[in-house]
Order: C-alpha cells, then structure tokens, then sequence
C-alpha cells in the first residue's frame, strides 16, 4: 500500500502572513483540521487545529494579531505519494504529528491524518474478519 492509496486528496492552502483567526475560519469553512501555509507559492509549514488551540487560545495570545508564521510547524517531512504506508505511519509516529502533507515535486496534493490511517486499519481489520468467516463457512465449521 502506498500513501496515495489513503491520503485526502484535498489541500486547503493560506499565505504565510495569514493572521490565526482567519486560519481558523477557513478550517471552519473547508471542515479541515489542518492547513498548507504557503510563501510565494512554495509550501512553508502546516499549522492544525490542535496547534491553535495549545498555543494560542491556551495561552491567551488574540488570534487577531499572531501570525500563523509565528505557530506554524517547519520541522517536519513531507510525505510522498508514492511511498510505503507502514514507512509514512512509522515517520508520524516517530515525528508525533497527526497530520502530515504529502507531497509530490514541490507542490502538496494532500493530507495523511491518523483518522485516515485509523479508516484504513479498520478496513483492513474487517476484511480479515470477513475473510476469515468465509474460510470457516467453506470448510464447515461453526461461527
């Protein structure tokens, strides 16, 4: 499996100097919990919901006046569209973030979140499942 095969192909994307209450409203508006943040059309970092909420709000700063330049996350790896799903779920872990871009030549073409990779695990558990109770049905037995 690779990244494309879970990953929400839909980018919301917001220049760098995009104060954090307008950030907010556009989460609200796309019903997303992340967004790209950009700088001369080039991907710059990516700020959640989670972000805002623990640095801002949290902190009393006025998201009328802070910068999603000053909170967004930079320190991070991009996901590749090609690349192996269980590779992308070990970097998450390993980077702590539930939402990271995937990226294909420079330009972001979606978002892996742990709701996705939970939606995928759930998926595979239930066909096992299913897989299974067709093998014991063929062979005769009991459920």
């Amino acid at each position: 499996m690779k990244v494309s095969d879970i990953m929400t192909a839909r980018v919301v994307a917001m220049p760098i100097d995009s104060t954090v209450t307008q950030i907010a409203a556009r989460m609200r508006d796309e019903r997303v919990g992340s967004v790209i943040v950009t700088e001369g059309g080039e991907m710059a970092g990516i700020v959640t919901d989670r972000q805002i909420t623990h640095t801002v709000v949290a902190d009393g700063a006025d998201p009328n006046t802070v910068r999603v330049k000053d909170i967004m996350f930079t320190d991070f790896v991009p996901l590749e569209p090609d690349m192996d799903l269980l590779q992308a779920v070990r970097l998450q872990c390993e980077l702590a973030m539930r939402r990271l871009p995937v990226v294909k030549d420079g330009v972001p073409v979606g978002i892996v979140s742990t709701s996705d990779i939970a939606a995928f695990a759930k998926e595979l558990i239930d066909c096992v499942l299913v897989e299974g109770e067709v093998r014991v049905l063929r062979r005769g037995g009991k459920k």
